[in-house]
């Protein structure tokens, strides 16, 4: 009966501890957000611009209108007979797709597109 209640006792008060722990931490991720929060708001003075929306448009434009890792967009390639003999003459010389896709400068999906077209393509078998 003693042991129980000292036992109860430890555990009433780890749970309290574990309570003012908790309250400790929470109190902190509110205070390190704000900071945060703070730090962020001045940002665009740190560096010279006169508000956020300036800094943003400065933001996008050194890191390519803000498409982070991604490359700008190519040209679309026009596709002429020329370009379609070459990949013909690469298709008859057993060159893979994507080798010829390298070599003509066109992307993999167009080099599929003309192999269909000019009657290249393997028929499934159903």
């Amino acid at each position: 009966s003693t042991l129980t209640l000292k036992t109860t006792t430890m555990v009433t008060n780890k749970l309290k501890e574990l309570e003012v722990a908790r309250a400790k931490i929470t109190k902190l991720e509110q205070a390190i957000e704000a900071d945060s929060a703070k730090e962020l708001a001045t940002l665009p003075a740190k560096f010279g611009f006169s508000d956020a929306a300036a800094f943003i448009r400065a933001f996008r434009g050194a890191t390519g209108g803000g498409t982070a890792g991604k490359g700008k967009r190519h040209k679309r390639t026009v596709i002429t007979d020329e370009i379609k003999g070459k990949v013909k003459a690469m298709i008859v010389a057993g060159k893979t797709g994507a080798e010829i896709s390298s070599t003509v400068g066109i992307s993999l999906p167009s080099v599929q597109n003309i192999r269909k077209e000019l009657g290249l393509t393997k028929s499934r078998k159903k």
